[in-house]
């Protein structure tokens, strides 16, 4: 027998898409892949020399449950000096990945039938999480022409008793969207504790990212190394919590994980304190910012709608409703016929429909190809 909670859990529309293509592939067909948000750039050396020593040096034994205290040390440091707030590795867990970092949170957050505010469009998974523990999601719409910023007065209007958490995600998944620092302190100002998901942080173009503790103590920070240092199947992720929060993660990450991977642990101790790491770090950056200038002007040129380009991540958050009102039967189609694999914007809440989700992790010459049959199949 299967739960109605497992049973409520959608499929990730974005796997769907990249394990056709996959499929696809596997039969001899070409396809470009702007589908999935994952850097295309290979873990930096240095981290992986990090973990390789560690290994060597028997650095493979359970760890702390709230993760190495180096680590959690460095993670405080770096929070010190990048955005000039007091966090002491007391506040720190170090998980598995993000996921479990969200997983964790929302069971220590979420009483049955407590609200969660989210924005509409969302990363994807967000809703299932929150709904896993009996939540119930309340969804403020972001618009195109406000750069899909949450407003942070129809936050409040949606804010009632019942209300447990605001989740923000700042730079965004799928948008790209920064959300300013004014609109930022005033949601901090609302009352319930927010939970600001900051794995994107690093990777900005156009002003620049704030996190939520420059404005409140009662907040909650997910992050982690998969995005900005190229560490996605390395899987490791960290939340920073109010003191009082701690040990209650602690005792649950102790029963259902352990703790995190010891040498992936020390591998990402030399990302955070490197500066060679740094300097790499930053070409990726640089090498983003030109992909994502170069493919917001071909989405243009082509016919997609992308009224303010993205700040940061790396998404371009295209409309396309002109040419759709099925953006997931369109980007299907794309993918039968122009062998291009996209994300359907539907993947990421109703307001999402009418949106195609481009990532340009992926390299120019990607980009300029899967534009090139993709300004064929609309021709077509």
């Amino acid at each position: 027998m299967i739960s109605e909670r497992a049973r409520q859990v959608k499929p990730f529309i974005v796997m769907d898409v990249m394990e056709k293509a996959r499929d696809m592939e596997s039969k001899g067909k070409d396809v470009i892949h702007l589908e999935v948000g994952e850097p295309d750039f290979q873990t930096p050396s240095l981290i992986v020399d990090a973990a390789v020593r560690a290994m060597r040096e028997g650095k493979t034994q359970y760890t702390h449950s709230l993760g190495l205290p180096e680590l959690r040390e460095g993670i405080a440091a770096y929070y010190r000096e990048r955005y000039h707030v007091a966090v002491s590795h007391e506040q720190i867990l170090v998980t598995a990945g993000t996921s479990p970092a969200m997983l964790l949170l929302f069971s220590v957050l979420i009483e049955s039938g407590d609200s969660v505010i989210l924005s509409n469009p969302h990363y994807a998974s967000y809703p299932y999480v929150v709904r896993f523990f009996d939540g119930k999601p309340v969804f403020v719409p972001v618009r195109e022409e406000d750069r899909f910023q949450f407003v942070p007065g129809d936050v409040k209007k949606s804010a009632s008793k019942g209300t447990r958490a605001i989740l923000i995600n700042s730079p965004a998944n799928p948008t790209g969207s920064l959300l300013e620092p004014e609109r930022m302190k005033e949601i901090a100002d609302i009352g319930p504790i927010v939970v600001s998901d900051e794995i994107y942080h690093g990777l900005v173009y156009e002003g620049s990212e704030h996190s939520i503790l420059e404005y409140t103590d009662r907040a909650c920070v997910i992050n982690g190394f998969s995005k900005l240092y190229a560490m996605t199947g390395w899987r490791l992720g960290y939340l920073i919590v109010p003191k009082k929060m701690a040990r209650t993660l602690q005792k649950i990450h102790q029963n259902f994980f352990i703790c995190a991977n010891a040498f992936v642990q020390w591998a990402a101790l030399t990302a955070l304190t490197d500066k060679r790491v740094k300097k790499e770090v930053e070409m990726m950056r640089v090498v983003y910012d030109i992909r994502r200038k170069v493919m917001v002007a071909l989405l243009k040129e082509i016919g997609f709608g992308v009224l303010h380009p993205p700040g940061g991540a790396f998404y371009v958050f295209a409309n396309a409703s002109r040419f759709t009102k099925n953006s997931y039967r369109f980007a299907m189609d794309i993918l039968e016929k122009a062998r291009v694999a996209l994300t359907p914007g539907i993947d990421f809440g109703s307001e999402g429909e009418g949106y195609i989700r481009f990532s340009y992790a992926t390299s120019l010459e990607n980009i300029n190809e899967g534009m090139k049959r993709l300004s064929e199949y609309l021709q077509r």
